[in-house]
This record gives C-alpha cells, structure tokens and sequence, in this order.
C-alpha cells in the first residue's frame, strides 16, 4: 500500500483543536453512566458510619416496603467474590468496618430518587471498636514497607550519611507536612453494569479500561474475554480513576441480583472516602553543603499513612534520588497502618509531595549559603543519574531555569527577605525545580483502511480530558501519511487490547508507539498476511509489548522550572498571585493547544495544594469534616491573575517513535515549593506545612 504524502504538512506540532470538541459542546459525548441502555435499574450505596468495628444487623423491612425498591444488597444476599489484592473491591463479603464511609449496603429500585430514598431507610446495627486515624510523628506503628508504589526500593542508600552531614558547612535540617488531598474530577465515578449471556459489559468512568477488564474478571471469576469494558468519554480523573473502584463492583454485584442492567454514580461526597486520595506526608529533609552550595550529603526521610483494607505507599522520596548529586545520601520510607480509606494515586504521586519538601529545602540551602536559588540548582546538576550511574536521554533543567529566568525577569531580583512592599502588598518572588520520569508502557493498537478510503485506528487508550483522541490522529495522521481528517480513531474499548492506563504520564508515549508501528505496519501490507498481526484484508494489529522491554538503558525524565510571585497582606494574611510561569523540558510537543492547557492544568492544581487543598479529619469520628466542593477550597480566577507555559526545544531520539515525554504531571510537580519560596521572600515566614493558611503568615 503507497500514499503519496508529497503535499501534506506534519501533524505533529500543531495545535490541531479537539476532533470531539463538537460532541461534547452539543452535548453528543456519552459518559458512562449516559448511555442508553434499556430497562436500566439505579442502585445507590449505604456507606458506613463508624471508622472500625463490626455490622450486627441489618433491618431492610421499611426500604423493601416502599414502591419501587427492586432489592436491598448486603452480606446477607450478596454473591461471593474471588479474593483480590484490592480489598476496597471485596464489598459484602465481611461483616467487618474497616473505615467510616465504607460501602456496607446497598438499595437497587426503579429511579435514583426511590433508591436514595430507601436507602435512607435501611437500618443498620454496628458495634464500634476504637479506631486510629491520625498520622502522626513518631507513631507507634510505623513500619517499612517492601516496596514503593508501583515497584521502587524503599531505603536507598548510596556513601554515609552522617558522615557527610558532620563534614558539611552548611546544613539544612527541616521537615515539611502535607496534607491528606482528594482527586475531584468533574465527572463523580460512575458505572453501568449489563449481564448477559454470562459476560459482563461494564460502562466505566475509568482511566484505563484493558486493566479494568482484567480486575473485575478476576474479581468475578470469569475468563477476561467474558468481560467488557467502555470507556469512551472520562471527565476527569488525576488518579482516582486509575483502577475500577467500589462503585463498578457494585453496578455489577447488583445487576446481577436483579437481572438486569443496573447504574451507579457516587455523590460528590463519597468520593472523599472510597475513590483515593493524596496520603498526607511528614518530610524530614537534611541537606549538607559546602559554603559554595556544592552538596555532599542528602537526606530525605517520607512517613506517609495506608489503610488496613489494603496497603499503599506513596513513593514520595524517589525524585530525590536522581534530582541532585551529592556523595552521601539516604532516602527512606514508612508508613502506617490507619482505620482510614486507603490513598491512591494522585496527579503525579510521590514526586509531587517529596519534590516540594527537596525544593523547599534546596531554597533554604542558598540563603543559608547566600546564593541564588537558580545559581544553586546548576551548580549541583548531575551529568549522569545520581541514583543508576546511567547517562539520560536529555536533560534540560538548564536551559529550563535559564529562559524561565530571562523570561520571568529574575535578573536583579533583591534576595531579602520581606524587602518589597506595594501599600499594604508584601511581593515576592520563588522558583522550584520538577521531574517526572518518561514512562512507556506494552500497548497493542490495530489501523485498518477503510472503504471510503479513509482510515480507522483502534486502541484501549483512555481520553480523561487530556486530548489524547487528538495527539493520537495526529501522530496515526503522520504515521500513514494522511491529513488528520482521514483519521477515525476509537479508544476506551477493552476489546480492542492490551494498552496502558491513562496514568503515570505515560499514555501518548505507550499508545503513540502502538499507533504507528500499527500505521506503519499497515502501509507496507502487500497482503493481509503481512505485518505482525491478521485481521483481514487492510487491517493489521501490532502490540508493542517486545519493544518496550528492548529499550537501552538510559534515565529518561521531563524536567521543568515553576517560577511564582506573589502578593501577601500584610494585615490579613491574604495570598494572591499576579504571576505564574512553567518552563518544561518534555521532547517532541504533539499538539502545543492540548499541552499548554495540561503544563497550566497542572501547575493550578500545584498552587491550589499550596495555598488551598486540605482534607480535615475530625479524629472523633473518623471522617473528613470538608467532604464537599463548598468546603474543600479550590482556586478561583481571582486567586491567579497571569499564568503562562512554555517549553524549551529538546530532540530526544531515544523514547518512542514521536520523541516525546509525558507532560500531564509535571506541571504539578515544583509549583507548591516554588510558591512557599515566594511567600519566604515576600514575608520572611518560612511555612513548612502545607496548605499555607491564613493564620500560618498572620503573627
């Protein structure tokens, strides 16, 4: 097969609009809980209200009684599951409490209304037992963990790091504190449930729906082929939705139990207590130095919470250990077991938390060596992976915090502390560094030629907001030579094979890959016995699972440099910020519209865990006190006046067939830091726990 391609210009690069832009805007884009399914049932969940103990009893008379009701599910009438890893997954097979807010119940009836409303009168007995759900210094049960999510070493540890500490001129010492931090995606979890035939298909809000299909058939003790799930449209995520969560076990539990389909869609509320969430840390950092700010010792100790449902540990220390380069060096991990939901990813998990602690101690390195903070970083860059001793396949941290720099106008800025005043406005100005590593993923894709002449692209990639449906008809678009119009490209279907998670930054660089070896493969198909896969004439399916494994050894990260001011009252405590500005090192941008809206994406939500973000525990209880959008405070326009992002040029030929790095995560990464290094120099206040409140700057 031959196209001539000799008039057509790239499209790679450009900032190609969303093809199902029109879908959404007209209201056309279906969500999994829209589709339209016939004789669709509503179950709505009875979660429960003690942190731990034990369910005696439960009275399902009054909610059976009202018109409507189809079934009340509990461990009474619930059918068996396989035990799973995910203990979150095994609703109704105990009778055991393992945290307030858990599922316990559940009410299946004709509407939602009649389900809410019967599930209100479903009663049940408990007997509580005392329960623990604060994170604490010095906890009693810490313990080390065997590994870090997904598969790090816990402690690394490179020279000796007391030594290196007591040789040091300079010495940082501090800790920091997090927040716990819950995922709010526009879209609530929700999922649809169809039994027939003995297969399930299951319409998910759900970032990956390959390994989704995998969980629940596992779950359910079916073969994966008898399993389906869609995921067509996903309205956000940042993680939550990274793994089929309670509420599609119970669609599926219950659909089962009434014979028919049946939907599910979780409050707002809920999902401050089954879907994950940000574990809160305490960070000790201890940084020694030379008085030119040259390291010689890092340290880097993370105490982070899981659950007793199933264990978590966030990998809050590894971003340390290739960022600087430094002889001696120890980073660790604990955690503790609490009567508390378990965390789960969020928005570039482990390196979002631990890179504000380094950044913000990297900050309180040069002014106590009394240099400047950019100055700092380049003069402790690592020519090669401090942690592997292995090259990189770029870095441009440099050339990041050079142009952001220049662009920002660093140059001349005063260093003291408090020294800049507009009337009753304290102003000052920080900067932080960001990684996040260049994933890649096995991924399978299939491309056909189609009748019309056009082209179809099947792959199990997952659209959760981020414009992967359109970077994806652009590189399938190049790949096969064709103006992206030609290109018809289906995603979010179990069915059409293996493919990674939309997580980890890695989705356009695992299902990019497929893509055009698939196009590729199709254009050099003499016959339909050609390529690496036959489905027939015109068509052909490549996985890329051989290749993956063949990459050479080699650190690939995107790097990036946030730089923030600020303005803070002096009298209230006020923080406002008039400018932001990301400049990223991330190889090839795709689609330059879709990035600049995911680097900004990101960076907001940096700024909003630094100055707004923070679920309250009420330790009587066990529950959060701010489960809902009018109390857990996000940033609004007012918060953030000018917000820019840019990237600087990097050819990096050793990632993927596009060159390519991840770029939803990295904007998060660096910016909480860049910003408590602002409102340092604007006050004089170092605030080391986050978010920085009101009453954190006021005396």
């Amino acid at each position: 097969m031959t196209l001539d391609t000799s008039t057509l210009a790239p499209a790679v690069g450009l900032p190609l609009s969303r093809v199902e832009g029109r879908e959404k805007v007209m209201g056309e884009a279906r969500y999994a809980y829209e589709q339209p399914i016939e004789g669709v049932a509503y179950a709505a969940a009875i979660t429960s209200t003690i942190a731990t103990g034990e369910i005696t009893g439960v009275d399902a008379s009054a909610a059976l009684a009202i018109p409507g009701v189809l079934a009340v599910v509990s461990r009474e009438n619930a059918p068996r599951l396989a035990e799973v890893d995910d203990g979150e997954l095994m609703l109704f097979q105990s009778s055991g409490v393992a945290y307030r807010g858990q599922i316990v119940a559940a009410v299946v009836a004709e509407s939602l209304e009649t389900a809410r409303e019967a599930a209100a009168a479903v009663a049940l007995d408990y007997r509580p037992t005392a329960h623990d759900v604060e994170l604490r210094s010095g906890h009693p049960r810490f313990y080390k963990p065997e590994k870090v999510n997904p598969s790090f070493p816990t402690d690394v540890a490179h020279g000796d790091l007391d030594a290196g500490l007591a040789a040091a001129e300079v010495v940082v010492d501090a800790t920091y504190t997090t927040q716990p931090i819950h995922n709010n995606p526009m879209e609530p979890h929700a999922s649809l449930a169809v039994w027939e035939d003995g297969g399930l298909t299951l319409y998910d809000s759900i970032q990956g729906s390959w390994r989704a299909h995998n969980e629940i058939a596992a779950l359910f003790e079916l073969e994966p082929e008898r399993v389906r799930v869609i995921s067509q449209h996903v309205g956000g995520g940042f993680g939550s939705k990274g793994t089929p969560r309670p509420q599609a076990v119970l669609a599926a539990l219950a659909a089962r139990i009434v014979g028919r389909p049946v939907k599910v869609a979780l409050t707002r509320q809920q999902l401050f207590s089954m879907v994950g969430y940000r574990t809160p840390t305490i960070q000790r950092v201890r940084l020694g130095a030379s008085r030119d700010g040259r390291l010689r010792a890092i340290g880097h100790d993370a105490f982070e919470q899981t659950s007793t449902v199933r264990e978590f540990a966030e990998q809050t220390t590894i971003a340390t250990r290739h960022m600087y380069a430094a002889p001696d060096r120890l980073t660790t991990h604990r955690l503790v077991a609490l009567d508390v939901p378990t965390p789960s990813w969020m928005r570039a998990p482990g390196e979002c938390p631990g890179m504000y602690a380094l950044e913000s101690a990297m900050d309180e390195l040069a002014i106590a060596c009394g240099l400047d903070p950019i100055e700092l970083r380049i003069a402790n860059e690592p020519e090669r992976d401090p942690e592997k001793d292995i090259p990189w396949s770029s870095r441009s941290l440099v050339a990041c915090l050079r142009e952001g720099a220049q662009r920002f106008g660093w140059e001349g800025r005063d260093p003291t502390p408090g020294a800049r005043r507009d009337g009753r406005w304290l102003v000052g100005t920080g900067v932080a560094a960001s990684t996040y590593p260049a994933y890649r993923s096995p991924s399978q894709a299939t491309a056909r030629l189609d009748a019309d002449g056009g082209f179809t692209v099947q792959i199990a990639a997952a659209d959760i907001g981020t414009g992967a449906r359109t970077v994806l008809t652009q590189i399938a678009a190049d790949a096969l030579g064709v103006d992206p119009s030609q290109v018809r490209m289906e995603i979010g279907d179990s069915d059409f094979g293996q493919a990674a998670l939309a997580g980890g930054s890695m989705g356009t660089a695992s299902w990019g890959s497929a893509v055009v070896k698939a196009c590729e493969a199709l254009l050099t198909q003499p016959t339909s016995s050609a390529g690496t896969g036959q489905q027939g004439e015109g068509e052909v399916t490549v996985n890329t699972a051989d290749e993956v494994k063949a990459l050479s050894k080699l650190s690939r990260h995107a790097f990036g440099a946030q730089f923030v001011e600020v303005r803070v009252d002096a009298d209230s405590g006020e923080v406002r910020l008039p400018r932001v500005l990301g400049v990223f090192g991330v190889g090839r941008v795709i689609n330059p519209k879709t990035a600049r809206s995911q680097f900004i994406g990101g960076m907001i939500m940096g700024l909003s865990m630094a100055l707004h973000e923070e679920s309250v525990m009420d330790r009587e209880f066990g529950d959060y006190l701010n489960h809902d959008l009018a109390q857990y405070h996000v940033p609004v326009s007012a918060d953030i006046q000018e917000i820019d992002a840019v990237w600087v040029e990097e050819d990096d030929d050793e990632l993927n067939p596009m060159g390519s790095k991840g770029i939803g995560e990295i904007g998060i990464v660096g910016t909480a830091a860049a910003v408590a290094n602002a409102v340092h120099h604007a006050t004089g206040k170092r605030v080391r726990d986050l978010p920085i409140r009101l009453d954190r700057l006021v005396d």
